[in-house]
């Protein structure tokens, strides 16, 4: 398995935003790390935006 095709910045936000180790998320394979990417997604959906909140 190759490491993941993406930029180190990239890779050191992902890794920061899951909670793993930079090293365990170049080696996690794709489409696990395509789920973690998409529940991160619904969280952030779920959650109230303060900004908007602030707008109004």
């Amino acid at each position: 398995m190759k490491p993941l095709q993406v930029s180190a910045e990239t890779a050191v936000k992902l890794a920061a935003s899951l909670g793993v180790p930079l090293e365990h998320l170049m080696h996690m394979p794709q489409h696990i790390l395509m789920q973690k990417i998409a529940e991160l997604a619904k969280e952030e959906a779920a959650k109230p935006s303060d900004q908007e909140d602030k707008s109004e």
